[in-house]
C-alpha cells in the first residue's frame, strides 16, 4: 500500500513538474546571427546578451545564436532577413549595412572621435537613436537599430615597406580596401593608392605584392597571421572606430509587451558593453604578438596625428555631398563628439582635484 503511494506520488510530481516546464517555455524566441565565429567580439556580446535577456525574462525570451553562415551570408542578404522577419538580430560593420543605409559610413570618417572614452561616451548617447530614427524610417519601419558596439578596436594603417609616420609617408603605397567608396576616397587624400581586395585573398596579396598595406584592427591583423606574409609595419593612428551595428526586427521588437522591451532594451546595454571592453582585451597579447615577431609598432606624435586629419579633411566634404543624408549625420556625429569631449574633460578635469 505504501509503495503505491510512494509511486503515485511520484508520478504526480512528476506530472507537476512537466507541467511547469512547459507553463514557462519562452513565449518569445529571437534569432540571432553574426557572420564571424567563437573568437570574435560579435560572439562575446552575444553570449552576455543570450545569458541578460534569458535571466531577467523569466524564460519568457528564449535567444538562439546562428554564428557564422547558417542564416545569411552578407549585409545586403542578413538585412533582407531583419525586413523580412526571418531573422530577429543582425550584427553588421558599417560597410556591410551601407548599400541598405549608406550614412552609417559616418563611423568609417577619420580622426573623428579621439579615443575609447570619447567613442564609448558618443555610441551611447543620442547619436544612435538619430541613427536608428533614421534606419527606421528609410526601411518603412521594419529594421531597428538596437545599439552600436566594437567589432575588433581601431583601424590603424600597416603595410610590408616602411614606418608611416605621417601623410608624406603613405605616397605611393598600394592600400587595400573595401569595394566602398568612402575608405578609397581617405587613401586617396592621404597619398596612396587604394586596391579593392576580397579579404580572403589579402594574405596571398601581400606576398605577391599586389598591396603594400591596409587599414585594420590588430587582432584582425594577427588573427589572420598577415606578419607571415610581410606585414611587418603597424602605425597607430586610430583613424576609425570599427563599430559594430546591433539591427532587430522592429515588428519582433514592438510586439513584446513593455517590461520584455525593457529587458532587450538592457540586454542590448550589456552587449554593447561587452563589446566596449573584448577588444581592449583581446589586443594586449596581440601587440605583444606582432612585436615580438619583430614588427615595427609607431605611435604617431599629437603633431603627427593632427597632420593625418588635415590631409583627410576633403573626405569630410565629400561625404557630406556624395552620400545620402550625409550633411544630417555627419552634424549629429560632430556635435555629439563635442558634447563628449567636454563632459568627459570635466569628468577629467573634477578627478584630478
Amino acid at each position: 500500500m505504501l509503495g503505491r503511494f510512494i509511486k503515485t506520488a511520484a508520478l504526480a510530481t512528476s506530472l507537476v513538474a512537466a507541467t511547469a516546464i512547459a507553463a514557462t517555455a519562452a513565449d518569445y524566441t529571437l534569432r540571432a546571427t553574426a557572420n564571424s565565429n567563437e573568437n570574435d567580439e560579435d560572439y562575446d556580446g552575444l553570449i552576455v546578451f543570450k545569458n541578460y535577456v534569458e535571466a531577467a525574462s523569466n524564460g519568457a525570451i528564449e535567444v538562439e545564436l546562428f554564428i557564422g553562415t547558417q542564416l545569411c551570408s552578407n549585409g545586403a542578404e542578413c538585412l533582407q532577413g531583419v525586413a523580412d522577419g526571418t531573422i530577429d538580430i543582425y550584427i553588421s560593420t558599417s560597410g556591410g549595412a551601407s548599400g541598405i543605409f549608406p550614412y552609417v559610413q559616418v563611423l568609417d570618417l577619420p580622426y573623428l572621435m579621439a579615443d575609447d572614452r570619447v567613442a564609448e561616451r558618443v555610441l551611447s548617447g543620442d547619436f544612435t537613436r538619430t541613427m536608428r530614427e533614421m534606419a527606421l524610417e528609410d526601411s518603412g519601419g521594419s529594421i531597428r537599430l538596437m545599439t552600436i558596439g566594437n567589432t575588433g578596436g581601431w583601424r590603424n594603417f600597416a603595410n610590408t615597406q616602411r614606418r608611416i609616420a605621417e601623410p608624406a609617408d603613405m605616397e605611393g603605397l598600394k592600400i587595400r580596401t573595401v569595394v566602398a567608396d568612402l575608405p578609397q576616397e581617405l587613401v586617396k587624400a592621404l597619398g596612396a593608392s587604394p586596391t579593392p581586395i576580397p579579404w580572403p585573398e589579402l594574405f596571398t596579396s601581400f606576398q605577391t605584392g599586389v598591396v603594400e598595406g591596409s587599414k585594420n584592427g590588430i587582432t584582425d591583423i594577427m588573427g589572420m597571421k598577415f606578419p607571415d606574409a610581410g606585414l611587418q609595419y603597424v602605425t597607430l593612428d586610430g583613424h576609425a572606430y570599427m563599430g559594430a551595428l546591433w539591427w532587430m526586427n522592429n515588428a519582433k521588437f514592438q510586439e513584446m509587451p513593455e517590461e520584455l522591451r525593457r529587458v532587450v532594451v538592457d540586454g542590448f546595454y550589456a552587449l554593447q558593453q561587452a563589446t566596449f571592453a573584448s577588444p581592449k582585451r583581446k589586443s594586449i597579447q596581440a601587440y605583444e604578438d606582432f612585436v615580438a615577431g619583430g614588427g615595427d609598432l609607431y605611435v604617431p606624435t599629437p603633431e603627427q596625428k593632427a597632420a593625418f586629419k588635415d590631409a583627410a579633411t576633403p573626405v569630410y566634404e565629400w561625404f557630406q555631398s556624395n552620400v545620402a543624408r550625409g550633411d544630417e549625420i555627419f552634424a549629429a556625429l560632430t556635435e555629439a563628439v563635442s558634447i563628449a569631449e567636454g563632459e568627459i574633460k570635466a569628468s577629467r578635469d573634477a578627478d584630478l582635484n
